[in-house]
């Protein structure tokens, strides 16, 4: 489960953003996540619930914001949505898509004290 170790890093990025911004506790962390960032979604609340115990995310609200999957099809040059990586262009059935969002996995926003 690489959910566990995503959470483990977003901890590490919170407690150096602490130090750099000087504030001690999060309250609500906003995750933007997208559809072919291969994240199970509940799997990731359940693991940052448990590595954030006795830190400064302890008891901190997980937002999660879904970004749409898109890609640009080489074969019908448009911009087009995908929900999977390797589908087919739903316009014209090629498979030469190039994805241009999607696949991300950021902090979007924090609400700390």
């Amino acid at each position: 489960m690489h959910e566990m170790s995503i959470a483990e890093g977003v901890i590490q990025v919170l407690e150096d953003q602490a130090r750099e911004q000087q504030f001690s506790r999060v309250k609500t962390l906003w995750l933007e996540i997208g559809p072919l960032a291969m994240i199970e979604v509940e799997a990731l609340r359940f693991c940052f619930d448990a590595v954030s115990r006795q830190t400064l995310a302890e008891g901190a609200k997980l937002e999660i914001i879904e970004t749409p999957g898109q890609a640009w099809c080489m074969g019908c040059s448009q911009t087009v949505p995908v929900t999977q990586r390797y589908d087919a262009c739903p316009q014209c059935g090629s498979y030469q898509l190039q994805v241009t969002s999607g696949d991300e996995l950021r902090i979007k926003e924090l609400e700390v004290v």
